[in-house]
């Protein structure tokens, strides 16, 4: 039976903002039937107009606030029109009641499991200009070399110079390459045509070391004013101990490419978390809110509740961050990453912190399971960190079958891990609690620690 939609595109109307759905968006019923509307909040009253009609929903855009939200914040428009941080509009203690929401509406409603207990979302004390890395597109805007993020489900750019999220050491050393790259008359990208040279900076900073990596993504390896730019830019920015070009010649929305230059300084940069160092390539994984890092890691650490005799494998282990974290306290770590850079930093990381029990492999965590089962080893705990994709099935069937007592599983995607977290129960896995922790404040993306116990 087909839904008769009750409005029209371009129609202007008034009603109250009754929810926030997932994407953060803004929603007004008509009979049941949903508008979808950006930059409004619960409890606004607004005038609106339509600007999209589906069969069972609608899109709408703010015209007019007649009545604001109490928990509204002032930003800058253009932020909010870029997607670099949605929920910016609306004040911290709300951003946490919404992502601890999310959290506990994708157990009940996708994992079918009302009775496991959703702890408190652990909060941020700095909520603005924490992010350790920034990655950024460069465009030509009227002639002109700019900076700044793409407008919400485009690729048009929208110059920024305050990120708001982004350490703000961070936003000052891009716009100092930015208008080195003017200097130097660099061409920016064209994705439309596939011309130019300079596609996106990137910028690595360490929390604790504060040494800065420059990372210039080129459509081509030819790169003739790249060493003299890398030394204008070392002696613009004391900080930046590394500048790697990096080559993406692809036609593709993926930022790196697999082919790394270092133009000047170091070929990476070091950090340290809970107590141990990491040495950063360009192409590895690494938290990008390094004290919230540490508190789900320490979170997930205590759930694991390790021993001195414990074998534990640390699945999507990246550059070896959570597993290194206690190596030292267990009898043998191993840990599985599919990218070949990221293990070698956690083999050199292993050994820049003195631990030689941990054992790093390159390979899909599925493989990585199925032949430490068969050379017999026998996991007393397992952590798993996936993408926002989560678990394949055979993952999580072969982790049943090692008979773990304990899993712990880190996520990124409240709605994957709901959907894991099911398919773990019918393999005999209770899951006894769930711990949120932001870290993305101003963000729509939040993380979560749950346990799992045989």
């Amino acid at each position: 039976m087909s839904t008769i939609s009750p409005v029209e595109k371009n129609q202007t109307l008034q009603g109250t903002v009754t929810d926030l759905t997932y994407e953060g968006l803004g929603v007004v019923k008509i009979d049941h039937f949903p508008i979808f509307i950006a930059n409004a909040l619960p409890g606004e009253e607004i005038e609106y107009q339509i600007v999209k009609v589906g069969k069972k929903i609608a899109f709408g855009r703010v015209v007019k606030r007649i009545k604001e939200s109490p928990h509204r914040q002032k930003v800058p428009a253009d932020l909010l029109k870029t997607g670099a941080a949605p929920l910016a509009h609306l004040d911290y203690a709300e951003q946490l009641k919404f992502k601890e929401h999310q959290v506990k509406n994708a157990v009940e409603r996708i994992a079918k499991l009302p009775e496991v207990p959703v702890l408190p979302i652990l909060g941020a004390e700095q909520v603005f200009h924490y992010r350790n890395k920034a990655q950024v597109p460069v465009r030509n805007i009227d002639t002109v070399l700019a900076t700044g993020f793409f407008r919400q489900r485009s690729h048009d750019l929208i110059p920024l110079e305050d990120f708001y999220i982004q350490d703000e050491a961070i936003d000052r050393a891009i716009i100092i390459v930015r208008d080195l790259l003017r200097k130097f008359k660099i061409r920016a990208y064209d994705e439309n045509y596939h011309t130019g040279q300079l596609r996106h900076i990137i910028v690595r900073r360490g929390y604790y070391s504060h040494e800065m990596m420059i990372v210039l993504v080129t459509r081509k390896a030819k790169f003739f004013e790249g060493e003299k730019l890398a030394q204008a830019i070392h002696e613009a920015l004391p900080e930046v101990v590394s500048i790697i070009q990096n080559v993406n010649s692809e036609k593709t929305n993926v930022i790196l490419g697999d082919t790394n230059k270092t133009l000047w300084g170091k070929d990476a940069i070091t950090d340290t978390l809970l107590g141990k160092t990491y040495r950063i390539s360009p192409s590895s994984f690494y938290q990008v809110n390094t004290p919230q890092a540490e508190k789900l890691y320490q979170t997930a650490i205590d759930f694991a509740e390790l021993t001195p005799e414990d074998v534990a494998i640390d699945a999507y282990c990246g550059i070896g961050t959570i597993g290194l974290s206690f190596a030292d306290k267990i009898k043998a770590l191993y840990g599985v990453e599919v990218v070949p850079q990221a293990v070698e930093d956690a083999r050199y990381n292993a050994g820049k912190n003195g631990i030689q029990n941990a054992h790093f492999v390159c390979s899909s965590a599925e493989k990585a399971l199925e032949k430490w089962q068969a050379d017999g080893i026998e996991p007393d705990v397992i952590f798993v960190d996936p993408p926002r994709k989560g678990l394949t099935p055979s993952f999580i069937n072969s982790a049943a079958e090692t008979n773990a007592r304990r899993i712990i599983y880190i996520s990124c995607n409240p709605a994957t891990l709901a959907r894991d977290l099911a398919l773990f129960a019918e393999k005999g896995y209770h899951t006894q609690k769930i711990q949120p922790v932001d870290m993305f404040p101003q963000t729509l993306h939040t993380e979560a620690v749950a346990l799992l116990v045989k």
